[in-house]
């Protein structure tokens, strides 16, 4: 597999990582939009949201939990947004399931 995400699990591509447990990996997005921007990824692959299982609903609510516990710590008790794009319309670019964590700054809807 070719992924990004998953070499960035297995440790074949460096990530500045700022959590980690057995199920999922948070670090500093490389190109943020935010003060405080950074992805929670699963370990396992799931390509796209519209790819989840049922049994992968527990996993998908980790992920939301992780995020908005980083968030808190990272200094975004003010607000933050959490998003995930799902294939290319929805502005996904890399095919491994990721929640977009950002935050410290004024956000603005629609995001455009």
């Amino acid at each position: 597999m070719d992924c990004l995400f998953c070499k960035i699990v297995e440790g074949k591509i460096p990530a500045k990582k700022i959590y980690e447990d057995e199920q999922v990996i948070a670090f500093h997005d490389i190109n943020p939009h935010a003060p405080v921007h950074f992805l929670v990824i699963p370990k396992t692959h799931i390509a796209t949201l519209a790819d989840m299982a049922e049994d992968d609903r527990a996993l998908v609510g980790h992920m939301i939990y992780t995020g908005q516990r980083l968030a808190k710590e990272l200094g975004c008790e003010e607000g933050f947004r959490t998003v995930f794009n799902c294939n290319a319309q929805g502005g996904q670019t890399v095919y491994h399931i990721h929640l977009h964590v950002l935050g410290q700054r004024q956000m603005s809807w629609p995001p455009g």
